[in-house]
C-alpha cells in the first residue's frame, strides 16, 4: 500500500522495513491537542470508560478486543496474551497521534487507540520526560563543559526521549551540543535501538533539527535484575572523561521490582551518576490499578508515594514532578 509521506515529518525504517514518521517535540504536528490540556478532564474521561466497561461481562470484552486486533495492529500487541509490556514500536506509534500514523498502523481502530486518553497521556509522559531532561542538563554547571555526553537511556526501545532532549538543548542552548555526544540504550530488544538509531539520522539530515550534530546511538543487551553491564558503562564514560544523564521512560520504575530500582540506582550512584536521573512512575490511584488488571502487563502501581522511598534507599531525591494522569515523571538528583 503506498501513501504520501507529510514533508513536514521525517521519516525512519523499521526492522520490518516499514518507513514511520520520527517523533520530533518541536515539530507543531506533535503536539499535544488542546482538549487534553485540562487533566483533571482526561482523568475524568478515563475513570467514565472505564465505569462502562464495568457492565461489560469480562467474555464479551475478550472477544471484541479480539475482533476489533484482527484489523489493528496496535490492538494485537496489547491483547496479546502472552506480552507482559507492550512491545517499543507499538509503544512508540502510540506516541505519533492518530494524525500521524502511516501503514501498517492506519486502520480506523488503530487511530482510535493512538488519539485516545491513553494513547495521549503516553505522548504526554515522553513529552515531560524530554523536558524534565533537557532541562536538568542545561542548568547543571557539570554539564557546561566540553566533555562527552553520554545519555544512558535503561530499557529505551528506540530512546526518542533521550533524542529529543538533545533536540530542545539544540534550540534552548546550542554550546551543549558541541562536543562528542552517545545515547547508549540498555535493552533486551534490539528493534526499539534500530529504528531510534535510524530516526536519530534522520533528524540528523542536512535540514533536520539535529544536523552538524556529532551524536551516536548505540545498543547494549541489558537486564536490569543483573547490573554489572551498567556498571561497566559508567566506568568506561569515567575513563574517557565523559559525563553522563540517565532516563527510563516507561521502563524501570514501571515494570521493574523493588528490588531492580534500588540496586539500578545504587550502581548509579556508586558509580558517581548522581544527577540527573529521569524516569516515568505508575501512578498509584484505583483509576490506574484497573487498568492494568484488565491489561495483563506487569506494571507496577507504586505511585510517587511508593517509589519515594526506593529512591532514597539508593541515596537520591525526587527533586521535579510532572503528572500524565496515568504516569507521573520525576527528577532525582543525589541526596
Amino acid at each position: 500500500m503506498t501513501y504520501i509521506q507529510n514533508p513536514a515529518l521525517k521519516y525512519a525504517r523499521t526492522g520490518e522495513g516499514f518507513e514511520l514518521p520520527v517523533l520530533d517535540v518541536s515539530n507543531p504536528s506533535f503536539a499535544i491537542p488542546e482538549e487534553f490540556a485540562d487533566l483533571d478532564a482526561v482523568r475524568a474521561s478515563i475513570a467514565e470508560e472505564m465505569r462502562q466497561r464495568r457492565f461489560i461481562p469480562r467474555f464479551v470484552m475478550r472477544l471484541m478486543f479480539r475482533a476489533a486486533a484482527r484489523n489493528s495492529r496496535l490492538m494485537t500487541a496489547i491483547v496479546d496474551p502472552k506480552a507482559r509490556y507492550l512491545d517499543g514500536i507499538s509503544t512508540y506509534v502510540m506516541k505519533l497521534g492518530a494524525d500521524n500514523l502511516v501503514p501498517p498502523f492506519d486502520t480506523a481502530i488503530d487511530r482510535k487507540v493512538a488519539g485516545s486518553p491513553h494513547g495521549t497521556m503516553l505522548r504526554l509522559r515522553t513529552r515531560q520526560t524530554v523536558c524534565l531532561l533537557a532541562r536538568a542538563i542545561a542548568d547543571d554547571a557539570a554539564f557546561a563543559s566540553e566533555q562527552p555526553l553520554h545519555l544512558i537511556n535503561i530499557g529505551g526501545g528506540p530512546a526518542l526521549d533521550s533524542v529529543n532532549a538533545l533536540v530542545l538543548l539544540r534550540l534552548s542552548h546550542p554550546q551543549l551540543l558541541s562536543r562528542e555526544i552517545v545515547i547508549h540504550v540498555l535493552d533486551g530488544d534490539s528493534q526499539g535501538a534500530l529504528f531510534g538509531a535510524n530516526a536519530l539520522a534522520a533528524l540528523q539530515a542536512e535540514d533536520g533539527p539535529l544536523a552538524g550534530v556529532d551524536v551516536r546511538l548505540e545498543r547494549r543487551d541489558y537486564n536490569w535484575n543483573e547490573q554489572e553491564p551498567l556498571g561497566r558503562l559508567i566506568r568506561e564514560v569515567k575513563a574517557g572523561g565523559g559525563v553522563a544523564a540517565v532516563s527510563t521512560e516507561g521502563a524501570l520504575f514501571e515494570y521493574g521490582s523493588d528490588a531492580a530500582i534500588v540496586e539500578n540506582l545504587l550502581a548509579l550512584r556508586e558509580g558517581g551518576v548522581t544527577r540527573p536521573v529521569v524516569g516515568s512512575v505508575t501512578n498509584a490511584d484505583p483509576l490506574r490499578r484497573r487498568i492494568i488488571a484488565m491489561s495483563g502487563f506487569d506494571l507496577i502501581a507504586r505511585g510517587i508515594d511508593g517509589f519515594r522511598p526506593l529512591a532514597a534507599r539508593a541515596g537520591f531525591a525526587i527533586t521535579d514532578v510532572r503528572d500524565a494522569v496515568l504516569s507521573s515523571q520525576v527528577l532525582l538528583h543525589a541526596a
